[in-house]
Formats: C-alpha cells, sequence, structure tokens
C-alpha cells in the first residue's frame, strides 16, 4: 500500500512536527526533518502492509532523523525550553507546564511519554515505532510517570504563596 504524498502531507505534517519537536527541541530542525521524512517516502519504493504500518514507520523516520541532528556538531548552541516553547500556543498556563516538563524528560523517557500522551499510540506501536519490546516501553513510561510526578509536584509548590 502506498498513499499519494498529496494526501500524505496533510494527514501527517503535524503528528511528524512534533514526533521529531520532541526529541529535537528546535522548531526549525523539527521543520527541516519533517521535510525529510516525506522526501524519504517519496523516494522510496517501500510497500506498506497497511495506513497504521506506514504511520509508524514515517513516526520511526522522524524520531531517527531527529536523534541523529541531535548528536551532530551543530547543535552545540542551544536555546532553552522556555523560549522554544514561547511561539506555541497552549489552552492554560498548567498545559505549558506540562509540556515543559516533558520536553525535559531524559530522551528514553520522553520519547514514549510523548508517544502514548500526544500522538495516542498503544504500547505495542510505541515498541514497534522505537524497536523495544514492549516491557520495556511500559518501563520507560512507568519511570517517565514518576519523573514528571516528581517535576510537577515540586513547581506546584513552587506556586503556593
Amino acid at each position: 500500500m502506498r498513499e499519494p504524498i498529496e494526501t500524505l502531507v496533510p494527514r501527517m505534517q503535524n503528528r511528524l512536527y512534533r514526533a521529531a519537536f520532541s526529541v529535537c527541541r528546535d522548531r526549525q530542525e523539527a521543520e527541516n526533518i519533517t521535510q525529510d521524512v516525506f522526501l524519504l517516502y517519496h523516494h522510496s519504493a517501500k510497500e506498506f502492509e497497511s495506513r497504521d504500518h506506514l504511520d509508524a514507520w514515517l513516526l520511526r523516520a522522524a524520531i531517527n532523523r531527529a536523534k541523529d541532528v541531535c548528536r551532530s556538531f551543530w547543535r552545540r548552541n542551544r536555546q532553552s525550553l522556555e523560549e522554544i516553547a514561547d511561539p506555541i500556543p497552549f489552552e492554560t498556563r498548567e498545559d505549558r507546564g506540562v509540556f515543559l516538563a516533558v520536553m525535559g524528560l531524559k530522551e528514553k523517557q520522553r520519547i514514549p511519554i510523548y508517544l502514548f500522551y500526544y500522538e495516542d499510540r498503544s504500547i505495542q506501536d510505541i515498541a514497534r515505532v522505537l524497536r523495544l519490546p514492549e516491557n520495556t516501553v511500559k518501563s520507560r513510561l512507568r519511570r517517565g510517570r514518576m519523573e514528571l510526578k516528581t517535576i510537577l509536584q515540586e513547581d506546584w509548590r513552587d506556586d503556593e504563596p
């Protein structure tokens, strides 16, 4: 199964951008990675079993490309998470705080947390996308949740008068 690029881009563009951003935490890089992934798909001759298989492949490609970018020499000059999050619209102040807390997690926890909560992917899908055993994904989700609980409780306590 191959989906025409004309229908694929509008359907997956935001999801790939968010996945790339969750890894590299850079708006411009995430945009470039998203374009790279669509070019990769366009030039590949790969056939996919289903739409879900295609989506998982695209997400995996975005995450892998973002990891490559993060390891590059040019990533040494970083902006703070607060500067990056400023242009992103949030419904509430708490949503922004949760987003910043998630983006502050270690990569091992951040990516599964992002895929599970923001992309609404199942543990099985995440395991397939990240090429990890399901128990490893569960463990990383649990550790990420525990870390978020600690971070968010500290932030909440700091806001009290």
